[in-house]
């Protein structure tokens, strides 16, 4: 019988308005790979600030027991101590200390006389580089280092602390195909190594792959178990995490194409942190009315800072913008809005939404000034816009004054967009419009996407997922080394030539 090394009994956790866990109890075995499954808002989220110390244990009820010792635990440093680590799905680096630094930060090593033994931070940084198989001098700035090294270097500072268990949000969100099995050959290495993980992931075919056990949450309860050893059904597994059958993740793609609504003419767009290199080449493209235009290729191709130039959240050297065929100079966000370009970030946490403000607020920032009436907003419209959206995008909270930075992600990414779909939009940009959601508000968004292309909206779409890209678009153009490397027509692509495409093959 397989010995548990956590185990959560009846815990219950409550918010102003809502009950985010119900009783929730499961167990954590030795040497094991267990997953978490569910929609944004099940509670997966809460359970992990409980278990990593965020949430106090005098702020919940019910039991966490650590190797057969309850855990009372009141702050993250105090969890790490008890030998729970946490990886989370928005790195929380100190982008501008070195990878040593970042590796032992609070809890350097010191000397005889108390100072920081600095030789010994070197040692002990390469040391636990080595067991998450990354070269790499220590004396690197973070900032200078791409996702997949930042989220190794994560992995590395939290087996640099020792822990029984790993928890570990969405690890593979910012990386590429062969850098997410790289991540999971490591995880497994963990795991044999005697590391019980906990995995969060909106991924089904990276958890069947990965985990030896599945618990499905849904609206704060647990539903159901699965087991590796037993079969994976993900019919099943959705049906649980959703409460209902999902008849098909992606719509059907089907309507007449317009004419061109958009041109882009040799865009070169610098790196932003690297002076005097090009993230951008030479590129131009086109958008026909009413079309999904995906954009691929690896991390670092430019992808994003491409649609953040064509948006004037970035600097170009030089490039033509045209709309239904009429040159237009865009040099600030606010001229791109005038004329009907909407732009959902990769970053919501940096550039979607506004931390102190709540649900209503987010939503009515683009169309402030079509609510003024004599000199002040006109309340009443601005909640009665904010009230139609919130329902027809299900958004989950207690209400439109609910603080956004208290919603999961999914619900965060369906505010934003209310905010661009209450816009007289003609061309919507969506940078990883998915990433990190679960199955349900996938569906919804796809969904979304397809009905407003029907209404004659363009939308450029990027994500590093092969599935959607084929799936949800017209056409796809793949990137590489700052140019079009190529352009395919959605009867021409697959998952082949994309990565072909995208290595410059």
């Amino acid at each position: 019988m397989k010995q548990a090394i956590l185990t959560i009994e009846n815990v219950m956790k409550r918010f102003p308005g809502t009950i985010a866990l119900k009783g929730v109890s499961f167990e954590l075995y030795s040497k094991e790979i267990l997953a978490l499954a569910g929609e944004n808002g099940a509670g997966k989220s809460t359970l992990m600030k409980i278990l990593s110390g965020i949430y106090s244990h005098k702020e919940y009820e019910g039991k966490v027991t650590l190797n057969g010792k309850e855990c009372l635990l009141t702050g993250t440093a105090m969890a790490e101590n008890a030998g729970i680590a946490m990886i989370y799905q928005e790195l929380n680096m100190e982008l501008d200390l070195s990878v040593a630094e970042n590796i032992v930060l609070g809890k350097f090593p010191k000397t005889k006389w108390g100072s920081i033994d600095w030789k010994q931070v070197q040692l002990e940084a390469e040391k636990v580089l080595q067991q998450v198989g990354l070269e790499l001098d220590t004396n690197t700035i973070v900032r200078n280092l791409n996702p997949s090294m930042q989220q190794l270097v994560s992995i590395a500072r939290a087996l640099y602390r020792n822990p029984k268990v790993l928890i570990l949000d969405e690890p593979t969100s910012v990386l590429t195909e062969r850098e997410a099995k790289k991540l999971m050959q490591i995880i497994r290495k963990l795991r044999d190594d005697g590391i019980s993980c906990i995995y969060i992931s909106h991924k089904l075919d990276e958890i069947f792959d990965l985990c030896d056990r599945i618990v499905v949450f849904r609206d704060g309860e647990k539903i159901s178990e699965h087991r590796k050893d037993e079969g994976y059904d993900s019919s099943k597994l959705i049906e649980d995490m959703i409460g209902r059958r999902l008849k098909a993740m992606f719509p059907n793609r089907a309507g007449y194409l317009g004419e061109e609504i958009l041109r882009i003419e040799h865009f070169q767009v610098p790196h932003p942190f690297a002076y005097g290199k090009n993230m951008i080449e030479d590129v131009s493209l086109t958008l026909k009315k009413g079309e999904i235009l995906g954009l691929a290729g690896l991390v670092g191709s430019g992808r994003s800072e491409l649609v953040s130039a064509i948006f004037g959240a970035m600097p170009k050297n030089r490039g033509k913008i045209y709309l239904e065929n009429q040159e237009i100079r865009i040099q600030e966000p606010y001229e791109a809005i005038r004329y009907g370009f909407g732009f959902l970030s990769e970053d919501r946490k940096k550039n979607g939404y506004i931390w102190s403000m709540n649900i209503q607020e987010n939503m009515t920032l683009v169309m402030l000034r079509s609510m003024v009436k004599k000199l002040f907003v006109d309340a009443k419209k601005e909640e009665a816009m904010a009230k139609e959206y919130f329902q027809r995008l299900k958004v989950k909270a207690p209400g439109l004054d609910t603080m956004i930075t208290s919603l999961s992600g999914g619900n965060q990414q369906k505010v934003i967009l209310a905010k661009w779909l209450m816009s007289d939009i003609k061309i919507l940009m969506l940078d990883e419009p998915t990433r990190g959601i679960d199955v349900g508000t996938k569906s919804e968004i796809y969904k979304l996407m397809q009905e407003l292309t029907e209404n004659g909206i363009s939308i450029i779409m990027i994500s590093s997922e092969m599935s959607e890209l084929l799936s949800m678009c017209d056409r796809i153009v793949v990137l590489g080394k700052g140019v079009v490397q190529k352009e395919f027509a959605k009867d021409e692509a697959d998952e082949i030539r994309l990565l072909q495409a995208a290595s410059c093959i």
